[in-house]
């Protein structure tokens, strides 16, 4: 399936990610479609990502998850070059390589409302595109605030 370009700002609008301050600090990634994590009736989450064939993108670009939590990520590099995964996760990021049409699995905890940027880090694929956002919209848990004035809202 073809995404347009209205049709990316169609969903980036659906999904509060349209402008800034809103679950982003703007749009988030010009290129790739937007996919969806799928839940678990356990709650924890399932999404698969790829590398397309000499496109050093990944496939979607922005993933967005319904709330925070465990995320089982499949990735999959049908590119004919080595690339590495370095992915967010509390504590310490998970790193994957991904040998020329590999496909490898990471399972990392995001528990927070928020953007995640990851990418890879090998020769200038970060340069080129190849990076891609988790996105988990939401407030921030009343444990989790910071002790500080009401801030502005837009």
């Amino acid at each position: 399936m073809t995404t347009t370009a209205d049709d990316r700002s169609a969903q980036l609008a659906e999904a509060g990610l349209d402008g800034q301050n809103k679950t982003a600090l703007g749009r988030v990634l010009g290129t790739g479609s937007i996919g969806y994590a799928e839940e678990r009736p356990d709650g924890t989450m399932t999404a698969t990502v790829r590398i397309p064939e000499d496109e050093l993108c990944w496939e979607p670009g922005t993933l967005i998850l319904p709330h925070g939590g465990d995320l089982e990520l499949t990735l999959i590099n049908d590119d004919k070059n080595t690339h590495c995964a370095v992915l967010p996760n509390n504590g310490d990021p998970k790193i994957i390589w991904l040998v020329n049409h590999a496909k490898g699995t990471a399972s990392i905890n995001l528990d927070g409302p928020g953007t995640y940027y990851y990418g890879s880090t090998t020769g200038n694929d970060e340069g080129r595109g190849l990076t891609g956002a988790i996105v988990i919209g939401g407030e921030v848990p009343d444990h989790a605030k910071l002790d500080r004035p009401p801030q502005p809202r837009p």
